[in-house]
């Protein structure tokens, strides 16, 4: 399969005009470039010999693994989890749509790990929040003083009939959530298919979700990479979605913006469109409407979102949502600006898992990890949590192969930009950039807790 000739996949970067020279240069200012920041290290460690389990390896149970080894001193910090490799999912987009190699976004969790913490390689089977105990897929009962709930959240593509992920890659059915080998054959699907063009087919459903706005860039980059095959005047794209009519991103201004990117880029929108069935065999899918109507379309490029809902261990556990529209998925019941659980005072929630308006995102945990940490702390000191968190979330939306917009919002909708000389809603080179070369070093840094 062939690859893109832009940077990030190891080509030759375009000529840089003036302008983005002067981006470049003032980059030396920004504050989404962690690594250039100190050690968030704080003046004076607590003792003591509290004993903390943090559910999850992903960023946010590392990241506050990482900062609350450096403000205790004494603590007994355990990880509980037994995938063997951390994926840097930011990437997956990338590696979907031809610009990563999938190396990229796969390291070993050992690497991570920090200093001084145990790891239990097993998953969480239980959580006993009354007894303060967790349960492990092989049998061990893990006390606790103090709970991190990071596990991140499920991908139900079991609601949809007839969905193999296995099948990914072939038959023009693509997945960038499943996982780093889903995402490598979703762009041999994807290469395949824009060698010819066809009906591409694009789907989101309503709900909570991991990274909104990776379904908006599959579907810039699907009609892009049609435009660089000279198919895209052969083909149409599609794009289904559950949410109500003429909403596709929840935050107004940007959804209007890309609604009007799509129109120019001749896409059918279709709202209130569930996928709940896929042949892939037979190249078919299946959407309903709010009444039950059912619609079977037929595709050649089929790029699927799953529902998303909290992993049943936290969904069955007296740890999740009991009433209101957070109950139904099994969220985390945290309080949305300490992230602390709003029942049980020792436990905390910190990323995908959380029951809160926003934040599915990498940089949702870069600005959450600081506030857990230090609010865990206060905890454990005997005092109440007293920072808060602004729902902040980032989203780099690639809008064509070099150039993105860097949209940052918070829980009210209302755009938050770090970066003064970025304009959120004008697509950019330097967004580019710092999507496909800057973020991930950044990445790391959060899990050392650098930031």
């Amino acid at each position: 399969m062939t690859r893109s000739r832009w940077p990030g996949a190891g080509g030759t970067p375009p000529a840089i005009d003036p302008q983005r020279r002067r981006w470049l240069q003032a980059l030396g200012a920004a504050p989404l470039l962690p690594a250039m920041a100190p050690p968030a290290v704080a003046a004076g460690a607590l003792k003591t010999n509290a004993r903390i389990v943090i559910a999850g390896s992903g960023l946010g149970g590392i990241a506050v693994a990482s900062r609350l080894m450096k403000l205790l001193d004494g603590a007994q910090v355990t990880i509980v989890d037994a995938r063997q490799q951390h994926y840097y999912q930011p990437g997956f987009t990338l590696v979907a749509t031809g610009v990563w190699p999938v190396e990229k976004v796969r390291d070993p969790t050992a690497d991570f790990i920090p200093a001084g913490v145990k790891w239990v390689p097993e998953m969480v089977a239980e959580f006993d929040p009354a007894a303060n105990v967790v349960v492990t897929s092989g049998g061990q009962r893990i006390a606790y003083d103090y709970l991190v709930v990071a596990t991140g959240l499920h991908l139900d593509y079991a609601q949809i009939e007839g969905m193999d992920v296995a099948a990914i890659g072939r038959n023009g059915l693509a997945s960038v959530y499943a996982g780093p080998q889903a995402a490598e054959a979703s762009w041999g699907a994807l290469d395949s298919f824009r060698q010819k063009g066809g009906k591409a087919v694009m789907t989101l459903p309503a709900g909570p979700l991991k990274c909104a706005g990776a379904p908006l860039k599959i579907t810039f980059m699907v009609a892009d990479r049609l435009k660089q095959s000279g198919t895209l005047a052969a083909s149409r794209i599609d794009f289904h979605t559950g949410l109500p009519t003429d909403t596709v991103f929840g935050v107004k201004v940007v959804n209007d913006d890309v609604l009007a990117r799509w129109k120019a880029l001749d896409i059918h929108n279709h709202y209130l469109s569930k996928l709940v069935a896929v042949d892939p065999a037979a190249r078919k899918a299946v959407f309903a409407s709010p009444e039950g109507q059912r619609e079977s379309v037929d595709y050649d490029f089929l790029h699927v979102v799953p529902p998303m809902r909290a992993p049943d261990v936290v969904k069955k556990s007296d740890l999740a949502w009991k009433e209101g529209g957070f109950a139904p998925g099994g969220w985390l019941e945290v309080d949305k600006a300490t992230l602390q659980h709003r029942r049980y005072k020792n436990v905390f929630g910190i990323g995908d898992i959380n029951g809160t308006p926003r934040g599915k995102t990498a940089a949702t945990v870069k600005k959450a990890a600081p506030v857990v940490a230090h609010n865990l702390v206060q905890v454990v000191a005997g005092a109440e949590p007293d920072a808060r968190f602004d729902g902040y979330t980032s989203c780099p939306l690639i809008v064509r192969e070099g150039s993105a917009m860097l949209i940052e919002f918070d829980y009210d909708g209302k755009l938050t930009p770090s970066l003064p000389m970025i304009d959120p809603l004008q697509e950019s080179y330097l967004a580019w950039l710092m999507k496909v070369r800057m973020l991930k070093p950044a990445y790391v840094s959060v899990l050392k807790g650098r930031v």
